[in-house]
């Protein structure tokens, strides 16, 4: 029997939850997201996630539905940082619907209201009604996670649903932040070398 094998199947997108807190904005890459009604959705997120706390307290929140060819630095900002401890706006472009922000390249997007939740051992489920919603780029491709994966080479955050644990016997450096892993000595790089990922410095790899 194997179970995450079987899951792989599954059908997933990849998205941005983003939503106010009391100073700024912030937000999350989350690929666990269905449609539940004509106008109602579901979305799994972290308990770890600061966007998770943030959406318990404002229950009002949007999600922008990413393409094929998004912005490189979002994921990384957005999957692969905290909340908590940096400004995920600071260097993105944005629009900004009923109070939130959105991101302007993507494909769509959806104002959401927190109407229920169903806490599990590791993430809250929201559901929430949509309250606004349209296309932005009509002609932009929906990425996928298997996209994500096969074509652009991503990783997944730790916080994801789909996210497992994996033991390497693999010699190099692997990223603190991302868990990407830089095969070779690192050390060869230039000072200003970050991850390719997460596009954190060369100080917060560790010897593996």
């Amino acid at each position: 029997m194997n179970i995450q094998e079987s899951l792989k199947n599954l059908t997933y997108g990849v998205y941005t939850a983003t939503v106010n807190d009391e100073n700024k904005s912030t937000g999350c890459i989350v690929n666990s997201l269905i449609q539940v009604t004509y106008n109602t959705v579901a979305v799994s997120i972290n308990h770890n996630n600061y966007t998770n706390e943030c959406i318990k307290k404002s229950k009002h929140f949007a999600i922008s539905i990413l393409p094929e060819d998004i912005d490189e630095n979002i994921i990384p900002t957005f999957g692969f940082q905290s909340g908590r401890n940096v400004n995920k706006f600071e260097n993105i472009e944005k629009i900004t619907i009923s109070n939130l922000n959105i991101i302007p390249n993507c494909v769509s997007y959806l104002i959401l209201d927190v109407i229920n939740t169903i806490e599990t051992e590791t993430h809250t489920i929201f559901i929430a009604k949509i309250s606004e919603g349209d296309v932005i780029n009509p002609k932009k491709t929906p990425m996928t996670y298997a996209y994500y994966h096969l074509i652009k080479k991503g990783l997944t955050p730790k916080n994801a649903p789909t996210f497992i644990e994996q033991k390497t016997e693999i010699q190099g450096y692997k990223c603190s932040v991302c868990g990407y892993i830089y095969k070779g000595n690192i050390e060869n790089e230039p000072d200003d070398f970050v991850c390719p990922i997460c596009k954190q410095p060369k100080n917060v790899f560790k010897k593996i």
